[in-house]
């Protein structure tokens, strides 16, 4: 588990390049944070790695958006709604079978749809909303592998 300090947008959506150049059909992004953590900006740059050109914004009132227009689809979750139910309706099993990458917010409102194995991505900010911390967790082999791969980009190896 590496934590990485950020200073701004710009470099939260460099992270989630950095991220996305490595996954693959049926990767699994799990992202926690409170509100205004930057999810969606690393969602950006995961995206933009993905090759997507449409411009990527939180889902929070439509739950997910679908983007299939890079190399890989993109599903982006917002589970925030679904605090009090209704998961059932969205047909999950379908975008996590659906040979793209996910990313989920809020994961901890549709627990029981998550695979066993995925990549969590903490963001925190710090007292003066200045800087983001992020720490990358890996969950499974697959991911373990993701989260070197990273970190030796990162550390120039």
């Amino acid at each position: 588990m590496e934590t990485y300090q950020l200073r701004n947008e710009a470099e939260t959506i460099s992270f989630g390049e950095r991220i996305g150049a490595f996954l693959k059909p049926n990767d699994v992004i799990i992202l926690d944070g409170d509100l205004g953590a930057g999810k969606t900006t690393l969602t950006k740059g995961i995206a933009k790695s993905l090759g997507i050109q449409r411009y990527v914004k939180s889902p929070t009132y439509t739950i997910v958006h679908e983007y299939r227009d890079g190399r890989i689809p993109l599903f982006h979750i917002d589970a925030y709604r679904l605090e009090e139910g209704g998961a059932d309706d969205i047909g999950f099993d379908e975008y996590f079978d659906g040979n793209g990458v996910m990313v989920v917010e809020w994961p901890q409102y549709i627990e029981e749809y998550l695979p066993e194995e995925y990549l969590k991505i903490a963001l925190d900010l710090n007292s003066d909303n200045t800087q983001r911390f992020l720490t990358v967790e890996p969950n499974g082999a697959r991911y373990e592998k993701i989260e070197q791969a990273i970190e030796d980009e990162v550390n120039g190896r």
